[in-house]
């Protein structure tokens, strides 16, 4: 199908849908949350606003203003996807809605504090074609406004949009626009923003896991379940990878949302020691609903990435056992890491988590510096990309998609730590700010850079072609 049918096509289907509704304005504020969050005409009060008095750390940088998100509303119908599919057909919508996604090999993975949006926005940029959201707390979201407003923020779409002063012409060539700017074309690889998004929830009661991805929905591609989280708070919590001792009660979360959800259920998970087991988990994983496996090729027991090696062959036996999509996790430290991950496992796509903490850059093909005999460091034909650079290219990032400052701190630590090791001093100051500020940030990378001596990062001369300024990667064959 050529795009201008699609565009006629999708610019009839907003006609019909406005039809019904043109003259009430009830049904103008049923759109008006996904095309104009920042209107006074969206439903539903502010949300509360935060007191960082006992923790500033806990505090948002700025004002949520470019980044909060409206009451979430349904997505216009041409983006839904049928409920209570199974078997073949459910198959084969999985593949469909992966394709249409430009079927994104690199991705970032779900990190608690660390996959937010201004990094999922630097790693964009810089080659990742597809993110998680950090996992959230699903009775905890669903319960507490503040919780939502501060731990999911994504891309607002077109905003500044006025109802009042559009005729219905305007209107549905706004909501074209809308379509065009902000979702895939099928057949395309065109993305915007926030997107292809995946919302991750821990879990361990089906009711409140989907009454927490119906507020997401609207906003991701997918809404996962984390199954892996192999963290004592896991253990205490009954969710993550200790859910593996309740299968069915796995199967219940991930059948309660693939037949309530209007967007496909993923799923993240770890490996049994049994081979088997893990393939007969793969497969009811798959019966149940799941549209995408991501398989982090690591037990529960094996939480410490630097010691256990993820199995990769483990892996490739999922891969060849089910016939949805599958995603590899594990011992990805550069790109020719995903190459042979992708050779030997079979698997669709990639995630990275620690090594992209370290160097948001790793999937345009930059990667650090070894030293050589001699202590210094040479390379020929590449090109340089410094972390003090993407330490600021962040800190922009988080000016402009506030985030609670301990995630900033987080991070500026992890991208930043070649350099604190040379420079420890500069370390001890960074810890001794009870309260941070952009201005104070900005100069201590300043003064790093002043102070020189950390490696720099580098890639050989395709980078430019991954690295995009707009954000948007090219996908990889």
């Amino acid at each position: 199908m050529g795009y201008k049918t699609q565009r006629r096509r999708m610019f009839r289907t907003c006609l019909s849908f406005l039809a019904a509704h043109n003259n009430t304005l009830q049904s103008k504020a049923r759109l008006l949350p996904l095309l104009n969050p920042n209107s006074p005409m969206s439903a539903g009060p502010s949300p509360a606003p935060f007191d960082p008095t006992d923790d500033p750390d806990e505090g948002l940088c700025a004002d949520l203003d470019g980044c909060s998100l409206g009451d979430p509303s349904p997505p216009l119908p041409s983006l839904l996807i049928r409920r209570h599919l199974s078997g073949q057909v459910l198959v084969e919508r999985a593949w469909e809605h992966w394709n249409q996604l430009g079927a994104p090999k690199l991705v970032v993975a779900p990190m608690v504090d660390n996959s937010e949006l201004p990094f999922r926005m630097l790693c964009r940029k810089y080659g990742a074609e597809a993110a998680y959201t950090p996992m959230l707390h699903s009775r905890i979201f669903t319960e507490t406004e503040k919780y939502r407003s501060m731990e999911f923020t994504t891309c607002k779409k077109l905003s500044g949009v006025k109802w009042c002063s559009y005729g219905i012409v305007e209107l549905l060539l706004e909501i074209q626009k809308h379509f065009e700017d902000n979702f895939l074309i099928s057949g395309s690889t065109r993305t915007k923003g926030d997107r292809p998004l995946f919302v991750q929830f821990c879990a361990n009661d089906p009711d409140v896991l989907l009454e927490a991805a119906k507020i997401v929905e609207p906003y991701c591609d997918y809404v996962d379940i984390n199954l892996g989280c192999p963290q004592r708070i896991a253990r205490r919590g009954n969710y993550g990878a200790f859910l593996m001792d309740n299968l069915p009660l796995i199967k219940s979360l991930v059948q309660k949302l693939s037949q309530n959800l209007q967007v496909p259920v993923s799923c993240k998970i770890r490996i049994f020691p049994n081979l088997q087991d893990t393939l007969v988990y793969a497969k009811m994983l798959e019966e149940a609903g799941c549209s995408l496996l991501a398989v982090h090729g690591r037990t529960r027991e094996e939480k410490d990435g630097k010691k256990f090696r993820a199995d990769w062959n483990a892996i490739k036996a999922v891969k060849d056992a089910i016939r949805i999509p599958v995603l590899a996790n594990g011992n990805i430290r550069h790109m020719q890491d995903v190459h042979d991950c992708l050779d030997y496992t079979g698997a669709d796509g990639v995630l990275s988590a620690e090594s992209l903490l370290e160097n948001p850059a790793l999937f345009a093909g930059y990667q650090t510096m070894e030293p050589t005999k001699d202590g210094s460091y040479e390379m020929e034909n590449g090109v340089i990309l410094d972390q003090s650079d993407l330490a600021i290219e962040y800190l922009k990032l988080c000016e402009q998609y506030p985030v609670p400052w301990r995630m900033i701190r987080s991070h500026v630590h992890k991208m930043l730590g070649d350099w604190f090791r040379i420079h420890p001093q500069v370390r001890e100051e960074l810890n001794a700010q009870s309260k941070l500020s952009f201005e104070w940030l900005h100069d201590m990378v300043k003064r790093l850079k002043d102070l020189g001596g950390a490696p720099a990062l580098y890639g050989n001369g395709d980078i430019k072609s991954r690295a995009k300024p707009n954000g948007v990667a090219t996908c990889i064959s």
